[in-house]
């Protein structure tokens, strides 16, 4: 399938604007960056919007916790931001967590982790699990019904997974769902979607190897579990997995890959392509048709299996 029409226009108009490469940038010019590249979504209206601090490993960790229009109570869904462990904020993925808040009925808690280069791997994970234990404390306080899932986008999405093995490992907290969207599962970047997406749609490959360079600057480090969850070797009794994709992703092969591991492992799993679309689609769900009918399934899917 060609690429959306309207990704067509987006991408030429970021080709003419020649801006820098992030992985030619400092960490902290590159988070500006993504902040002004971020689209211009109006801030959908919810039930009520906290910002909090939490406990955490080595410090307090800020949240943003979303609640549905509702009585409830409702499914939690903790969301970690993407960004490749290197960009990205409560700001940047205010936007998916309202309209997610919204159209999945979940109370939505948005983690703003540890980011390199500041603090290298495992930190995010660290910090993630601790956001992660403290919503399965706080559930019935949170107005949570005792359904949990934790999610993300692409790195975002790589950090949902390990949080997803490390819980199964210390045998809590229970997760119900782990919603893994364009998700990082790998160190390696030679799968055939590299090759065919690396460059031109939007996420790039020298991008990545920034990301994993920033991150997790010690290759040996790379094929710890904790950072390319798809190295693990016991991929058995994890949460049920929603795993989504796009056609013009350079980590659309690794995130395929992971979810087929997984349903090899026995666990129940779903991966859904979405043809025609690129990295980071469900970011302009409220702009782009052919993303918002994609943003529209997800929330669907979520919302079923948290009320099951």
């Amino acid at each position: 399938m060609p690429l959306a029409p309207e990704y067509q226009a987006m991408l030429a108009q970021a080709a003419a604007q020649a801006a820098p490469p992030l992985s030619s940038l400092p960490a902290a010019a590159g988070r500006e960056m993504y902040r002004m590249m971020r689209p211009a979504n109006p801030a959908l209206a919810v039930g009520r919007v906290e910002d909090r601090q939490i406990p955490g490993p080595h410090g307090d960790i800020p949240v943003r916790i979303y609640h549905p229009e509702g009585k409830g109570p409702f499914p939690i869904l903790v969301n970690f931001h993407g960004g490749g462990w290197v960009i990205g904020d409560l700001d940047t993925s205010d936007a998916f967590a309202r309209d997610f808040c919204q159209r999945a009925a979940c109370i939505v808690i948005s983690v703003d982790y540890r980011m390199a280069p500041e603090h290298l791997f495992p930190a995010a994970v660290d910090d993630c699990l601790a956001a992660t234990r403290w919503a399965a404390r706080e559930a019935s306080a949170l107005n949570g019904n005792g359904r949990l899932a934790v999610g993300g986008e692409s790195a975002g999405g790589n950090l949902a997974a390990v949080i997803s093995q490390l819980a199964r490992d210390a045998g809590e907290p229970h997760i119900d769902l782990q919603l893994l969207l364009y998700p990082v599962t790998d160190a390696d970047l030679t799968r055939a979607s590299y090759l065919e997406n690396g460059k031109g749609y939007l996420l790039e490959r020298d991008t990545m190897q920034w990301f994993w360079d920033t991150y997790c600057p010690d290759p040996a480090q790379r094929l710890d579990p904790r950072a390319s969850p798809i190295r693990a070797t016991n991929l058995a009794n994890l949460p049920p997995a929603l795993v989504v994709t796009a056609e013009f992703d350079p980590l659309r092969d690794e995130g395929e890959a992971y979810g087929r591991a997984l349903a090899a492992a026995g666990n129940r799993v779903e991966i859904k392509r979405f043809d025609g679309l690129v990295h980071d689609f469900c970011a302009t769900a409220q702009v782009f048709e052919s993303s918002r009918s994609a943003f529209g399934w997800i929330c669907d899917q979520v919302r079923s299996a948290l009320s099951a």
